[in-house]
């Protein structure tokens, strides 16, 4: 800025002070427009304050310096439970008068929403209440007593108080602060499903008024026929809320104008601010006169002309707004691609546009370390926006609506964008609003590969199945080939890596085994399908010996799948569905009679495991023999804690550390696993490692090698070679113990390998 438009900002100052320090920064929460209080002499001109939040209309920001805050040496956290949002808004003054860190509020309409069984067993144990304030605590550890004590006294004193509960447990408070975290993503959905919007999403009144305002917002949604829960900073009087606005007729989107337009009316008259945190943007731009009287608007218009006189910064914005029901995202004027599916996408209507919009932003796939979570591998690779679930949804949902991208299912764009996703399923349960990419990606490939040729990697490994099944009638000369000086070139035209080694084909695969051995103790408990996947069929038949072991000696009479059978994961996860329903339906059929008769399925391989649970219903949409089956798989460990009274397991007085495999991460969990390994004695620690980096093919495919060993470096490979020799290293994923075992010194075991090797040195 010149020195020209410095004095011009002095002058606008100096001319107009009664109107900076009455109209604006009245209270903290007060963001919408431009924050021209700080340019009063008392607060010494700070031309910095007075351009954040400007929302890129004013300057472009290429880098700014932060002051850090060291964080109190202790926390605790207080959970009050209230009759209702409004009692709680009321208590929020009086509760204030206490030096807290935050005061958050939730209703019940958000713990409704949650889906997460971890987290709503934690919902379980809230005080009970309709709604709820989590006030937090921070000091030193002998300050909190005294007071979160003094707290929950004048808590208590407040009308409509129905319980407390002081925690200082760490990880409980995660636990309760991950309802807040799940119920601000899934807000984006109504309990039956229907799309909610952030068209008023953070509006903010004086905490004075908050119970007011509340109460004549919640009957303003009720008059319009509207819903949204409500959830929000409510110690700063600014609420989040999500409303099932419908975009796509004429009727919905004059609701919505109606509706913001007296919401902004209502705000003005309890003194507050339109927007409390995210800014104005066209939402909310128009209104403004409504909240700001003409000479403040004037000063807003200045403002801006002195830093942007050609209105060449987000222009629409604040200054000379946009209409608020112009460009809308959904709009009965815009009509998507005609995008036919294979997966059903059932949660979101069969819509795969809607399934897209699933992704509001609130970026938790953008973490750049694990923390007991997966989302999003690649992204803590490379902190590449285009590489974030966040990032491949919204170019997924620009490409459902042929504007910016316009050859739908053949953009290359998309193509590369999805290039580096792993399938590895983590953000189908870690994203608050449950994005499933690996099964984004599936189907894009499918239809952007239709009819036309496709990377060598899809045919070498999405047909690994089959390969190995050919492999198998002549190993030895295989095995020769993969390790000769031909090698390279047999990588080359399979599309593999050449930094990677290709496991080797076992001489004798486990079908062969069984179907020639004899049967091992007297099976009281009755028959049990073993599921033969093919990686442990096919290269490490070990493992699948050790389950019939294990499943042997708990009673079991152990049972395999007539013929050879597949989930057709490989064909999944490559995108060739057609193949992968065809192999879907030959393997519900062949296990649906078992299994509608009782006889659990078992799996080994946590990725088939999951397939079974999850891929082939979803693909197979309302097959009645995929649902038996998926109703019927288990894990080993599942099989074992829950569904075997009696059985008691080995002893087994040993450490360990454990890399839990991405799918099940994603579908079953490792906590029935944790449960078993405890009862056995053995010490075990859970990495928060994320996904290993190899994921499938993706590891093993030309141009992903060094993503997928990065990704594994980030925790699970220095922890396996920190972990001491006597140390176990548990893994029952395929591709989480080739990976260790090609990039460390060490191996992985299987759970089935070290319950049966326990059997034996006890028997």
């Amino acid at each position: 800025m010149s020195g020209l438009g410095l004095r011009g900002l002095h002058r606008l100052a100096e001319r107009n002070l009664a109107t900076l320090r009455t109209e604006l920064g009245r209270f903290p929460r007060q963001v919408s427009g431009y924050a021209l209080e700080h340019l009063l002499p008392e607060r010494r001109f700070n031309l910095a304050r007075a351009l954040v939040g400007s929302e890129g209309t004013l300057a472009v920001v290429l880098s700014a310096t932060v002051r850090l805050v060291t964080p109190p040496p202790a926390r605790a956290l207080v959970v009050l439970g209230y009759q209702d949002a409004c009692a709680a808004a009321d208590a929020v003054p009086t509760l204030l008068k206490h030096q807290l860190l935050t005061l958050e509020g939730l209703d019940q309409a958000l713990t409704d929403i949650v889906t997460r069984a971890e987290t709503r067993r934690t919902i379980d144990t809230l005080p009970r209440a309709q709604a709820w304030l989590f006030a937090e605590f921070g000091g030193q550890d002998g300050e909190l007593p005294k007071l979160t004590e003094e707290f929950t006294t004048t808590a208590g004193r407040t009308a409509g108080f129905t319980g407390y509960e002081v925690v200082t447990d760490p990880v409980r408070a995660r636990q309760l602060w991950r309802i807040r975290e799940d119920g601000a993503g899934l807000a984006t959905r109504t309990p039956d499903g229907a799309e909610a919007w952030p068209g008023w999403e953070d509006a903010a009144v004086p905490p004075a008024q908050l119970g007011s305002y509340l109460r004549q917002f919640t009957e303003l949604l009720s008059r319009h026929e509207l819903r949204g829960p409500v959830y929000g900073h409510f110690g700063e009087g600014c609420l989040h809320v999500r409303i099932d606005f419908d975009f796509t007729t004429e009727h919905g989107t004059a609701v919505f104008r109606a509706f913001v337009t007296e919401a902004a009316e209502l705000v003005a008259a309890h003194g507050g601010s339109l927007s409390g945190e995210h800014g104005d943007g066209q939402a909310r731009s128009e209104l403004l006169p409504l909240m700001y009287g003409p000479e403040v608007i004037a000063l807003f218009e200045q403002f801006k002309g002195v830093w942007d006189p050609d209105n060449g910064l987000n222009p629409g914005m604040i200054v000379e707004p946009l209409p608020l029901d112009g460009n809308l995202r959904v709009s009965p004027h815009r009509t998507p691609l005609p995008l036919a599916t294979v997966f059903p996408f059932p949660a979101d209507d069969g819509d795969f546009a809607k399934a897209t919009r699933r992704c509001v932003g609130v970026g938790k796939c953008r973490s750049a370390t694990p923390r007991g979570d997966v989302m999003c591998p690649s992204y803590r690779v490379t902190l590449d926006e285009k590489d974030s679930t966040r990032g491949r949804a919204r170019l997924l949902y620009e490409m459902t609506q042929g504007e910016v991208i316009t050859d739908g299912w053949r953009s290359a764009e998309v193509r590369d964008a999805l290039d580096l996703c792993l399938s590895c399923k983590g953000c189908s349960v870690d994203c608050p609003v449950e994005v499933d990419m690996a099964t984004y990606k599936s189907e894009f490939l499918h239809h952007h590969y239709r009819r036309r040729l496709r990377p060598a990697s899809h045919y070498s490994m999405g047909w690994l199945p089959l390969l190995s099944r050919l492999a198998a009638r002549m190993p030895r000369l295989v095995n020769g080939l993969i390790t000769s000086r031909l090698a390279p070139l047999v990588k080359r035209l399979g599309g593999i890596a050449a930094e990677r080694e290709v496991p080797r084909f076992t001489e004798r695969t486990f079908l062969t085994w069984f179907r020639t051995r004899t049967p091992e103790g007297d099976g009281h408990r009755g028959p049990v399908m073993l599921w033969v996947d093919s990686f442990n069929n096919h290269f490490t038949p070990e493992v699948l010996k050790a389950g019939v072991a294990v499943l042997e000696h708990a009673g079991y009479r152990v049972q395999v799948p007539d013929g050879t059978q597949c989930c057709g994961l490989t064909w999944i996860t490559t995108g060739q569905l057609g193949m992968a329903r065809r192999i879907a339906r030959r393997t519900a059929a062949a296990l649906a009679p078992a299994a509608r008769e009782g006889v659990p399925v078992v799996g080994l391989e946590p990725s088939c495991t999951a397939a079974l649970r999850t891929d082939l219903p979803e693909l197979l949409d309302g097959d009645p023999d995929a649902r038996a089956l998926s109703q019927s798989t288990l894990t080993l460990a599942e099989l074992l804690l829950h569904h075997t009274e009696g059985w008691q397991p080995p002893r087994i007085d040993a450490d360990s550390i454990s890399q839990t495999h991405c799918h099940q991460h994603a579908t079953s969990g490792f906590s029935a696993d944790s449960t078993l390994l405890e009862a056995m004695g053995v010490d075990n620690s859970v990495l928060n490692s994320g996904c290993c980096g190899l994921a499938g093919n993706f590891g093993f495919e030309r141009g992903h090698y060094e993503v997928s060993v990065a990704a594994g470096e980030q925790v699970l490979l220095p922890a396996v070679r920190a972990a001491g020799p006597d140390t176990l290293v548990l893994a029952d994923g395929f591709s989480c113990r080739t990976q260790i075992a090609q990039q460390t010194e060490r191996s992985g075991t299987h759970l089935a390998e070290l319950i049966a090797r326990a059997l034996r040195e006890q028997s």
